[in-house]
């Protein structure tokens, strides 16, 4: 997908080197309501198993989203007692809004988040985030679907699940297998340019985050999970439904429209290789060729639909005249979109303008086919009208490829290649702007931060959490992109 400006606004893909300056490398975070029961085992198991396995420093972020039981004692008590435990409180229910606010505030580079059940087996993190690290991909997802998968859950929700998934693929054309399971990563690079164009708060924000993603090229990673079903998960199935098919009418909406800003991170890194110049190969004309002749081939069926209509109430060059400068319009646009990839309002008149000079100059020849064929009979067959038409169309079709190609979507990718190739890094949420850009690291990281009382239950609200500096450099501190989507005073 490429538009008329396609800037790099992130950096290339690089490996991720770790950190021995109190900075880890993953960041986890569990989202949490009312969850008081089963939080402590499920961070217990968590972070015995990253100390065992992973090779980088790491952290566990509980994001308590406005519990009403003891869960934010429990939160405070695992902080206090392990070192590489946060709490975060939020005064709003939102399983999203947990995520993008605890995500956009964290210094590590990769971020994760898995569900408090611990329902996907734990031995597929570490091939969920290595591609992230390695800088293979943007994203990664745990896959249920997958062939490899092994799960465990009633016919209820393997429906549920799959009909979903279903409605991903027909209607948004999503190519990702499982958007519900709750085990994702993205590199903290991709996120800050990323999130702010998520709107969805809920349950919706992990299928609309991963649209977006694809949508604007960006690499998702899928790991094959052994999963096993929580007969005591506490979603609401209908509620949740629901909202996720509002969520895809309301993406699948903006995506027909172009009123997504997909731009800001199309073609965002400078390793790609269909942006370095090669000699004596054309930047995308085999995908253009196949866009533009299925694309010509529908435009000739509809042009000659409606040849055959209008010439029932008029002579041949009225009918030709009318029927090309319909099929022309549609053409240019269907060729805008998908051919050369333009999308967004911005220059679709200069476009069509200069499509109906396109159009003139196959009115030419099909009309002058037509104008030499009737000077050779005087009553041709409409058989023999509509294989001339066919023959002059097919050669103001090269012509118009042509055309199309180098006069009016030219190809612009050659001004920001460079800038492509040399992107200035995103930056970094202000409140970290003092921690060093990761050092190598022979070994992990232990956080030596003093443990708080287990009795300290003051609640870390967002909007605060950037003024507590007074707890060491290893701190989390937490400032959310929107807010008003955590401020405690808000209505809403």
């Amino acid at each position: 997908m490429r538009t008329d400006s396609s800037p790099g606004t992130l950096p290339a893909r690089e490996h991720l080197p770790a950190t021995d300056a109190g900075t880890p490398v993953l960041d986890v975070v569990i989202p949490v309501y009312n969850e008081e029961k089963d939080l402590q085992p499920c961070v217990l198991r968590l972070h015995d198993h990253l100390e065992r396995t992973f090779p980088y420093a790491f952290r566990i972020t509980i994001a308590d989203n406005a519990s009403t039981d003891t869960t934010p004692l429990v939160s405070a008590r695992l902080e206090a007692e392990l070192p590489e435990v946060r709490a975060f409180r939020l005064e709003q229910k939102g399983r999203g809004r947990a995520l993008r606010t605890v995500w956009s505030a964290s210094d590590a580079p990769v971020l994760a988040y898995m569900d408090v059940d611990l329902s996907t087996d734990l031995n597929a993190l570490l091939p969920l985030v290595a591609p992230l690290i390695s800088g293979h991909s943007d994203l990664a997802i745990g896959s249920r679907l997958s062939r490899s998968s092994r799960v465990v859950r009633g016919p209820k929700r393997e429906f549920i699940s799959r009909a979903y998934n279903l409605i991903l693929r027909g209607s948004l054309q999503a190519r990702f297998s499982d958007a519900q399971c709750g085990f994702k990563a993205i590199r903290r690079d991709v996120a800050q340019v990323l999130l702010p164009l998520v709107e969805d708060t809920g349950w919706f924000f992990d299928t609309e985050m991963l649209v977006l993603a694809e949508r604007a090229g960006l690499r998702i990673h899928e790991v094959p999970v052994d999963w096993v079903d929580d007969p005591d998960s506490t979603v609401h199935i209908v509620r949740t439904a629901t909202e996720d098919l509002k969520g895809v009418w309301r993406v699948g909406k903006a995506l027909a429209t172009g009123s997504l800003p997909l731009d800001r991170i199309t073609r965002p890194f400078g390793d790609d290789p269909r942006d370095r110049e090669i000699q004596d190969v054309p930047k995308g004309l085999a995908r253009q060729l196949v866009g533009f002749c299925v694309v010509g081939g529908l435009s000739t069926l509809f042009y000659l639909l409606l040849y055959t209509v209008f010439r029932q109430f008029g002579g041949s060059q009225l009918a030709n005249a009318l029927a090309l400068l319909v099929s022309a319009v549609a053409n240019t646009a269907a060729n805008r979109r998908l051919t050369f990839g333009v999308r967004g309002r911005s220059g679709a008149v200069r476009h069509q303008a200069q499509g109906l000079v396109v159009f003139g100059i196959g009115l030419a020849l099909t009309s002058g086919s037509l104008a030499a064929l009737n000077a050779a009979t005087s009553e041709p067959a409409h058989s023999t009208e509509l294989a001339v038409l066919i023959a002059a169309n097919l050669a103001a079709t090269v012509l118009r490829f042509l055309l199309f190609r180098a006069w009016v979507f030219p190809d612009k990718r050659e001004s920001t290649v460079v800038a492509a190739h040399t992107p200035s890094p995103a930056p970094s949420p202000p409140t970290y702007s003092t921690q060093p850009q990761y050092p190598p690291l022979p070994h992990r990281h232990r956080y030596t931060t003093a443990p708080r009382s287990p009795y300290d239950t003051t609640p870390f609200r967002a909007g605060e959490a950037a003024d507590r500096t007074t707890r060491g450099d290893a701190t989390l501190h937490l400032q959310p992109v929107r807010p008003t989507d955590t401020d405690p005073r808000d209505s809403r």
